[in-house]
């Protein structure tokens, strides 16, 4: 305390001008509107450089968290996507109360294989949630591959960088329809085969999923032709895709489940069956 004491004693000619120096700075300001508003000015600058740099420091942290939510807002956007597209086909249809064909899961890609023959991709999710084997898997962009095997808490996907990968698929505009395959040249390219001479092909058609699966709807995102030329027999054309996806990034996926899928195949089965 004795030293608090010989501090003031010490510096009292210094306290003394500081104080008086404060009151004659907040007097000024008070009285003068042009001063004032200097103030306001300045504390304004300054109190926004500080908040925004306080808030770009807790949007980075936020990052993971707002990603999730914008992935599971898009799923439920997805959700009734499918089934507004499902009930415009059904006049007078309550569509509040019709079930979409299609069940629509999210999950994260924590590996990615590009640069082989036969490409993978892991995902973070698995049985445990609801995962099964042949679900087909998107990402925002457009296609990415077919589920291939499940654990309780993980999945792998067949690429569509895999040259075991063959899906239907189909020109936008005329619906000619083959079949999507990878030559393993390039991670950003496919390619399009069985789609008949008679089609009318331009380069920059867009090219989509045919819908003639029980894996993935009609319509999802593919890319666009960036050239093409007839096979050796003339008759189907060879068509190489740009993908609308970067094969090579991704990080959050979609998965997509068709509740008719398994009675699809049944009847499908016993027709086959009977034939034979």
């Amino acid at each position: 305390m004795q030293q608090i004491i010989f501090f003031f004693i010490r510096n009292k000619n210094f306290l003394l001008f500081a104080v008086l120096f404060i009151i004659s700075v907040a007097l000024t300001i008070q009285t003068h509107n042009y001063h004032n508003n200097k103030y306001v000015s300045s504390a304004n600058f300054i109190s926004g450089g500080v908040y925004t740099f306080r808030n770009n420091i807790t949007d980075y942290f936020n990052l993971s968290k707002e990603n999730e939510q914008l992935l599971q807002e898009n799923l439920m956007l997805r959700k009734r996507l499918a089934r507004l597209q499902e009930t415009i086909v059904i006049e007078k249809l309550d569509s509040t109360v019709f079930p979409s064909k299609y069940q629509y899961y999210t999950a994260r890609v924590i590996n990615n294989n590009f640069s082989k023959t036969k490409n993978q991709l892991t995902l973070d999710r698995g049985r445990n949630d609801s995962i099964k084997i042949d679900l087909g898997v998107i990402s925002s962009k457009g296609l990415v591959g077919i589920v291939s095997d499940v654990s309780s808490n993980y999945a792998t996907v067949q690429s569509i960088l895999n040259t075991k990968s063959r899906i239907n698929a189909k020109l936008k505009k005329s619906s000619h329809f083959g079949s999507l395959i990878w030559n393993t040249k390039d991670p950003n390219v496919v390619q399009l085969i069985d789609i008949p001479r008679l089609a009318q092909l331009e380069k920059g058609d867009t090219i989509i999923t045919g819908g003639r699966s029980t894996i993935f709807p009609e319509g999802i995102l593919i890319g666009t032709v960036k050239d093409f030329h007839l096979d050796n027999d003339d008759n189907y054309y060879y068509v190489n895709i740009d993908l609308f996806n970067d094969m090579t990034s991704l990080e959050n996926v979609y998965l997509i489940q068709n509740n008719e899928a398994r009675e699809i195949l049944n009847l499908e089965e016993g027709v086959e069956d009977v034939e034979q």
